[in-house]
């Protein structure tokens, strides 16, 4: 019988990677949507392992978290993997503080756990173009690739190992200026207010003003992430920086 792999969140572009490397290492990945919270314990019944995604800029992801692995707890799960992000602890950025404290929830969960921590990704940027960015394009990044996540994750997942372990990820490091030109893009800079009354303007007023918040920090200092973590997971190169 296959290992059966709960993905809680997993009907986005993150849970559709981790579904597809699991189900190419033989793994039965069980995608698990918005649906599944009416009975979130009967949905992973039978399920070896779970790999939990918060929605983007949620409220509280502890809460969900939280609530995510109870379930898990009452339906006989042994292994948790909690998708997190690059520098958790990032006090100017509030969502990244709601992962830190989604962090201390699986810690402290009674369930066998690991953490990842993937950088910005690289499929963030679409090839060929222009791209208004609100922060500076030679900020220094680490961009993680979402097939070398996926594929690290269903190893996490799997193996055994990285119980009690957290792993920063990043497939190379490049800014998003050199990353543009490697897709074929162009990068206009825009002031962040611009972008707050264009393109953020339909948000939900907490999301842009968390959103502005991260510009902010980017302009400032970027998000670097070491490579190591990456490579050395998967066994092999990860993705580098070439065109589409």
């Amino acid at each position: 019988m296959n290992t059966r792999v709960a993905v809680i969140g997993g009907t986005g572009k993150t849970g559709r990677a981790v579904a597809a490397a699991l189900s190419a290492r033989g793994a039965e990945a069980v995608p698990l949507g918005r649906a599944a919270w009416i009975d979130l314990a009967g949905a992973l019944a039978g399920c070896h392992a779970a790999y939990v995604i918060a929605p983007n800029m949620h409220p509280d992801e502890a809460a969900y978290v939280e609530q995510a692995t109870g379930a898990a707890l009452r339906a006989g799960v042994s292994r948790v993997v909690l998708h997190s992000v690059a520098s958790p602890y990032a006090p100017a950025m509030p969502h990244h503080v709601g992962k830190a404290q989604a962090e201390d929830v699986v810690r402290r969960s009674g369930l066998t756990w690991s953490i990842l921590q993937p950088g910005a990704y690289v499929q963030n940027f679409a090839p060929g173009q222009t791209l208004r960015l609100p922060y500076r394009a030679d900020a220094p990044f680490g961009f993680a690739d979402l097939d070398d996540v996926g594929e690290v994750a269903a190893r996490v997942l799997l193996e055994d190992g990285h119980e009690g372990a957290s792993y920063e990820l990043a497939s190379f490091r490049s800014t998003v200026g050199d990353l543009a030109r490697a897709l074929g893009s162009t990068v206009t800079e825009v002031r962040p207010l611009a972008w707050a009354a264009g393109e953020g303007k339909g948000l939900e007023p907490r999301v842009r003003d968390w959103l502005l918040a991260m510009f902010a920090y980017y302009d400032r200092h970027g998000l670097p992430v070491g490579t190591v973590p990456m490579r050395v997971l998967l066994g092999r190169a990860p993705r580098a920086l070439v065109g589409p």
